[in-house]
């Protein structure tokens, strides 16, 4: 049996690599609740040691004083560093955690016909706009075709709530090749597919990612992103942003904004 107790402390500084679609508040107050970042130590340094017996008869206690680590190689300190991200990103994999979708949630519903087959893509967004469900409904298709399409939309819904990016759906699934395919028809961005997934991806990837290179037709009014700074000062633009589907506008606030300014609405009754 040990009759020793060794206590070690550690000072470790790392940094955390967030990647988001907006700069808001609520995304930057969530940032420390999130498990997705990307763990990178900066430096890892031995603090104190300290030695308790077991021994109940024995309460004696050494302390070390603080101690500087001085590594025999260099390629030692970078194995350790390697260690010490990987139980750190092991951690945060067993850790993960889900952010539930609203109860009311913003979205839309885009229909397009492939072929002969009709498609209904419903989405799903959080408070700050970001993409976190997807519902598929296709027709002119068997039971078993339904069903998986509907499971296959849970499984990305599912990985979009843990902190999955859109952009590995999207670079996963693009370019799939399978029957239905061909032309498409309801949809202003997208002419052609070749399968339903590398439909839906697309239009995903432009609603909600401004990938303007996997569209087919230039975007109608162009993007708004590049008038942020005005746009900021704007509360009106601010409320619109807030009770708006980003998917739906794909960015494009301003042109779907509608004036009621001048609009007058008479309440009274008739006698």
């Amino acid at each position: 049996m040990a009759k020793y107790l060794v206590e070690t402390y550690y000072t470790c500084t790392f940094k955390v690599n967030h990647y988001l679609d907006n700069i808001n508040e609520t995304e930057l107050k969530n940032l420390e609740k999130r498990d997705d970042g990307k763990f990178e130590v900066l430096d890892v340094k031995l603090d104190n040691r300290k030695t308790k017996s077991l021994d109940p008869n024995n309460k004696k206690v050494v302390e070390n004083k603080k101690i500087e680590i001085v590594s025999k190689s260099a390629s030692e300190n970078s194995i350790s560093k390697e260690t010490v991200v990987q139980n750190l990103n092991k951690s945060s994999e067993k850790g993960g955690k889900r952010f539930s979708m609203p109860d009311r949630r913003k979205g839309y519903i885009q229909k397009a016909t492939i072929g002969d087959h009709k498609v209904y893509l419903h989405t799903g967004e959080y408070e700050d706009g970001k993409i976190g469900e997807i519902f598929i409904d296709t027709s002119k298709e068997g039971e078993l075709v339904k069903a998986l399409m509907n499971n296959f939309a849970i499984a990305v819904s599912l990985g979009l709530q843990y902190g999955v990016p859109l952009d590995e759906f999207i670079s996963a699934f693009v370019g799939t090749k399978f029957e239905p395919s061909g032309k498409v028809h309801g949809n202003d961005r997208i002419l052609s597919a070749t399968s339903i997934l590398d439909y839906i991806f697309r239009e995903l990837a432009i609603s909600y990612q401004n990938r303007e290179d996997l569209a087919h037709t230039p975007a109608i009014g162009g993007n708004d992103t590049n008038d942020q700074e005005n746009e900021d000062q704007n509360q009106l633009l601010k409320i619109v942003k807030d009770i708006t589907s980003k998917g739906f506008v794909r960015n494009n606030y301003k042109k779907n904004l509608v004036d009621l300014s001048d609009v007058k609405i008479s309440l009274k009754g008739k006698k």
